[in-house]
């Protein structure tokens, strides 16, 4: 069987990955930057339908307590609430966060049985962070994810067209996230 030659967009050390709200199925590219690089962990809930920040939080705080310094976070939807309520509290410390389709907990998309995840964290996150936002997210606008961007000291990444950037985006591996997950690791 021929060697694998790495690919060169997949970032280095290892990748926590963060879902939203019901977990990131198998056409999700989180699913499958998982599939492909095994230094890619999923952190998992208790209860994918039901989140409760606090709950959520003990989950990420689990998964990342022996995160090394060059250990990335690539967060989705409510996942990237998660990352930043968590940021604002941990005394651990990560190379960089991607916060890919932010929701807005005011909108009215919001869902309803995801409890504290409001209001925003409004310092600066801890590491370098990029917001990735679609202009057409049904979840959370463009102006919002500019604002995020803005309070975090995040870059702010307009991707297009791409709804909520999940499986139904059509993104497959999406290679152009993993670009910018690894550039964080050049901060």
């Amino acid at each position: 069987m021929p060697e694998q030659t790495p690919d060169p967009t997949a970032p280095r050390g290892r990748v926590l990955l963060v879902p939203g709200i019901g977990d990131s199925g198998a056409e999700h590219w989180q699913s499958r930057w998982e599939a492909q690089n095994e230094s890619c962990v999923r952190v998992r809930q208790r209860d994918w339908d039901n989140p409760v920040c606090a709950d959520w939080q003990q989950a990420l705080e689990l998964a990342a307590c022996d995160a090394a310094p060059d250990t990335l976070i690539a967060a989705h939807s409510l996942g990237c609430l998660l990352v930043a309520h968590w940021l604002a509290r941990t005394s651990v410390r990560i190379a960089g966060a991607l916060l890919v389709a932010i929701p807005d907990p005011e909108g009215a998309s919001f869902p309803p049985q995801a409890v504290g995840f409001s209001p925003l964290p409004p310092k600066s996150l801890p590491c370098a962070s990029i917001v990735v936002a679609s202009i057409d997210d049904p979840y959370g606008s463009l102006d919002f994810a500019r604002q995020c961007a803005a309070a975090w000291g995040s870059r702010l990444v307009s991707i297009g067209r791409a709804g909520h950037i999940n499986a139904a985006s059509g993104l497959g591996d999406w290679s152009e996230g993993q670009r910018l997950l690894r550039s964080l690791q050049t901060h």
